[in-house]
C-alpha cells in the first residue's frame, strides 16, 4: 500500500542558488495505491489503471532481469494527474513488490532509478519510504534522486481539506515538460526567502505543532510558486473554482492555501477531524454545481505497506 501525497511546493524553480527545486510535502491516509502480485503463466494486469501499471511491469522486470509472467492486481490506484504522485507511487509500488516478489534487494531509490521518477521532486518517493512531512534537496549534478534533508512527524490531529475538480486534471507528461522550459527564471531573491521560511519558520512549527505559523509559510511558498506557474496554468491555480474554495475555507479559518503539484487539486489546513469535516461539509454546500468534491484527510506518519503471503 503506497501512501498519497500533497506536493506543498518548490524552493528554487531555477536553480539560482545552485540547485534545482527543492520541496515540501506531506503523506496522506485515505487514499493509496495497492498492488497485489502472485505467479502466473503470462503477464496478467488487471484493476485500477492496469494499463499503466502493464508498462511499469514490463519495464521493471526488464530491467531487473526477471520474467514477467506475473499476476498484478491493482486493488486501488491514487487518481491519474491531479497532484496526488499517481505515477510514483504507482511505480514503486510494483517495483518494491516485483523486487520482494523475487527475492531481490532492490531499494526504494534504485526502483525510482529504473523507473525515471524523481525527475524534479523526491517527495513522493521520500513519502512512499518514510510517510510524515519530507524535504528533499532538488537536484545537483550527481543526484540520481533528490535527497531527503528532513523527516518529522505531523501532528496527529491536524487534517487537510482537498478540494477536486471533476472536469479537469493538471499538467503532466510533455506539457509539464515544455512549462518548465518556457518559465522565466525564478528569482533568487525569492528562493533565499523560502528556504529561510521553510528551514526557520515551517520545520520548527511543525515541532511546536504550531498549525498557524505552519500555514503562513505554506501560503507564502504556495502564493510565491503559484505567481510563477501562472503563465503556464492560467493562473495562481488551475482551477478558478478551486481558487474561490480555498479563498472560501481559509475566511473560515483554514490555514496552508494551496494547490498540489499542477493541479488541479487544492488543499488547506485545520485542527481536528470534527471541525474538518464540518468544514468540507459547508464548502461542498457552498459549491454545489457538481463541479468540486471536497474531502478530509489525516497525516500519515509511516511509508509504505510491504506485505508478503504464501
Amino acid at each position: 500500500m503506497a501512501p498519497a501525497r500533497l506536493h506543498m511546493g518548490f524552493m528554487d524553480l531555477s536553480g539560482a542558488l545552485g540547485r534545482d527545486f527543492g520541496s515540501i510535502g506531506v503523506g496522506l491516509n485515505e487514499l493509496y495505491t495497492q498492488v497485489n502480485i502472485s505467479p502466473q503463466n503470462e503477464l496478467t494486469v488487471i484493476g485500477d489503471d492496469a494499463e499503466r501499471a502493464a508498462k511499469y511491469v514490463r519495464l521493471l522486470c526488464h530491467s531487473m532481469g526477471v520474467s514477467d509472467a506475473l499476476r498484478v492486481e491493482v486493488a486501488a490506484a491514487i487518481p491519474e494527474h491531479v497532484g496526488l504522485g499517481s505515477g510514483t507511487q504507482m511505480a514503486l509500488a510494483i517495483g518494491i513488490g516485483i523486487a520482494r516478489f523475487y527475492g531481490l534487494p532492490f531499494t526504494v531509490r534504485q526502483v525510482a532509478v529504473l523507473a525515471d521518477r524523481g525527475a524534479r521532486s523526491g517527495i513522493g518517493i521520500g513519502i512512499f519510504e518514510e510517510g510524515g512531512l519530507v524535504v528533499d534537496g532538488g537536484r545537483g549534478p550527481n543526484t540520481l534522486t533528490p535527497p531527503l534533508l528532513a523527516r518529522m512527524a505531523v501532528p496527529d490531529d491536524w487534517r487537510f481539506i482537498l478540494a477536486f475538480d471533476r472536469r479537469g486534471q493538471g499538467l503532466h507528461g510533455e506539457q509539464e515538460i515544455s512549462a518548465f522550459r518556457t518559465l522565466p527564471p525564478f528569482a533568487r531573491s525569492a528562493a533565499e526567502r523560502l528556504c529561510y521560511l521553510l528551514l526557520m519558520q515551517a520545520l520548527p512549527a511543525v515541532a511546536e505543532n504550531d498549525l498557524e505559523r505552519f500555514g503562513e509559510v505554506i501560503t507564502a511558498l504556495q502564493t510565491a510558486v503559484g505567481e510563477h506557474f501562472a503563465p503556464v496554468q492560467g493562473g495562481v491555480f488551475t482551477s478558478a473554482e478551486v481558487a474561490a474554495a480555498m479563498d472560501y475555507l481559509h475566511g473560515k479559518g483554514a490555514r496552508a492555501i494551496g494547490q498540489t503539484s499542477w493541479g488541479p487539486t487544492g488543499f488547506c489546513l485545520t485542527s481536528g477531524a470534527e471541525r474538518a469535516e464540518e468544514m468540507a461539509a459547508n464548502a461542498a454546500l457552498k459549491f454545489n454545481n457538481g463541479h468540486l468534491e471536497f474531502k478530509v484527510f489525516s497525516p500519515r506518519n509511516a511509508g509504505a505497506e510491504i506485505l508478503l503471503s504464501g
